[in-house]
């Protein structure tokens, strides 16, 4: 008989997590607290409790070729960067495709989730759950929590003395919706992060000043990279991410912040970070720059006092007759359905294995799925835990001991740290190619360049220098997809297919940089050659 799992979400992270329980043969059921897919992406005119909700504008931040499932890439006339609405609807296609549907209760609200009294033997679950006003109990034999992070809003008035007596608005960047009702005024955004940012954007076309207010200022990207291609396609591969890995410290803050600083100088808009050693995810917005260069937007410090109109900050600034105050602070995870061993955070660390599986269980039945901020997108990420989670509790992949899962813990949290710094906001920020291959590793569905340098040239090539998308990992182990290969090859042609809108007579311009890059060659062979007629 199948294993029973919970999945308790039907965002991305639920979504992917039915699959996968599909494809190892187990048997799963979703509940679902609202009356459809999508989760985040689902936008919502009202702002409810408890469910996480975007802006009307909300974009993704990831190219669709970096974005996708790894065996079902999104429609080729799919734009590069998806609204909202675009992102929703490639999981209805995708729903629809492997028939998950029928797996998801709608409406239904998970209460608790409780060990059996025999847990430490059979690994069971009781879950709780409420429809229609009614309670249902059922047992499980594992859970994959799949709620996301982003509903608990984290609101910090505490920090900003003075809030009392604002007589303006303030609210958090949570119960944003659109530009609409906002005109003429004075609004402070709190933050620096991509809401911060596009909330800010937005609403320098209607009110009649922004302000930014940030602690430590930030980097800030554009999707697009050199030659128009999506900046995560050009980033997000494994011959960066060894020279990451590999390169001293002092070499690799150098080209970071070069990296950072090619479209524009941070320090003359005011945003650059304090502390620019320091790897954290910049914020990405195609247009906040040039709200800056035309006075829009305005970057201030971090605010220590507000008054009935005014906001003072660090400083010694004071901007008078601000209206509205927008609180862009992020999110603090929450799992009121959970006891609070089973997450926790302590000493700025996350006790979960590989951010996924809590260490003390005697039976590893209960994994969170999508609980991470990865250096690129989440929807493979979450992918790659749900079909590493799903082969544990098949019992086809196993845990090592609670010591050294412990140690792994550790160690882990002391290389984010050294990485990204000790801010609560980057507890779950991860190296992307690296945890990726990590948990590949734990399948076995890692692809192995050397021996596809040798099989398939072409292809290895394409997997080193090129984009790390999650084709990657379908060409071989469980789950190997026979599309793999062609999917990743063609992926230059899907990136162009939305942007040939009018037929344009090709020209042949021979790139410098190549050439360059020839001459150097050239000159290093002439430097050897003419070092070994010396010696």
């Amino acid at each position: 008989m199948a294993k029973k799992v919970a999945v308790i979400g039907a965002g991305a992270s639920g979504l992917i997590s039915l699959k996968c329980c599909v494809d190892e043969g187990l048997a799963p059921t979703c509940f679902e607290r609202t009356e459809d897919i999508g989760g985040l992406w689902k936008f919502k005119e009202n702002v409810e409790d408890g469910l996480a909700r975007i802006y009307q504008s909300v974009i993704t931040n990831t190219s669709k070729e970096m974005s996708c499932f790894s065996d079902f890439p999104m429609p080729a006339d799919f734009p590069n960067f998806l609204h909202n609405s675009k992102i929703l609807e490639y999981f209805r296609i995708f729903a629809k495709k492997f028939d998950l549907l029928k797996y998801i209760q709608f409406q239904t609200t998970v209460l608790r989730v409780k060990k059996r009294p025999d847990f430490s033997s059979s690994g069971q679950w009781e879950v709780v759950t409420e429809s229609k006003g009614k309670e249902h109990s059922a047992v499980f034999d594992a859970v994959l929590v799949c709620n996301g992070h982003h509903f608990k809003p984290h609101l910090p008035l505490g920090s900003f003395p003075g809030i009392e007596r604002f007589k303006g608005q303030y609210f958090h960047s949570r119960e944003y919706k659109k530009p609409e009702g906002f005109d003429g005024k004075h609004i402070l955004v709190i933050g620096l992060g991509n809401s911060a940012a596009d909330i800010a954007v937005e609403l320098s076309t209607k009110a009649a000043q922004v302000f930014i207010s940030t602690r430590q200022g930030s980097w800030v990207i554009s999707r697009i990279s050199k030659h128009g291609y999506p900046l995560d396609m050009v980033l997000r591969t494994r011959f960066r991410s060894m020279l990451q890995n590999v390169l001293p410290r002092r070499v690799r803050t150098w080209m970071w912040e070069r990296q950072m600083n090619q479209w524009f100088n941070h320090e003359y808009y005011s945003l650059a970070p304090q502390n620019k050693y320091l790897m954290k995810l910049p914020a990405v917005n195609d247009d906040l720059p040039s709200r800056i260069l035309y006075g829009a937007i305005k970057v201030k410090s971090r605010v220590v006092e507000l008054t009935e109109t005014s906001a003072i900050f660090e400083d010694g600034t004071v901007e008078k007759d601000i209206d509205i105050i927008i609180f862009a602070t992020g999110y603090t995870y929450s799992f009121p359905f959970l006891e609070d061993s089973l997450v926790k955070v302590e000493d700025n660390m996350v006790s979960l294995y590989k951010y996924m599986f809590p260490p003390h269980l005697e039976k590893s039945t209960l994994a969170c799925i999508g609980l991470i901020q990865p250096q690129g997108s989440i929807f493979p990420t979450a992918e790659m835990q749900a079909r590493w989670a799903t082969r544990v509790f098949k019992g086809l992949c196993t845990l090592p001991s609670e010591r050294t899962m412990m140690e792994d813990i550790i160690k882990r949290n002391k290389r984010r740290i050294d990485l990204f710094g000790k801010s609560e906001s980057q507890l779950f920020l991860t190296n992307y190619i690296n945890y990726l291959d990590d948990l590949a590793t734990e399948i076995g569905a890692k692809p192995d360049l050397l021996s596809l340098l040798f099989r398939d040239p072409k292809l290895a090539v394409k997997l080193y220098f090129g984009p790390c998308s999650s084709y990657q990992y379908r060409l071989e182990g469980p789950g190997k997809w026979e599309g793999a290969r062609s999917a990743i090859l063609s992926q230059e042609q899907r990136l162009l297919k939305p942007l040939k809108t009018r037929a344009v007579a090709p020209t042949f311009n021979f790139p410098v940089s190549f050439l360059l890059q020839i001459l150097g060659l050239i000159a290093l062979a002439l430097v050897f050659v003419f070092q070994l007629q010396w010696y």
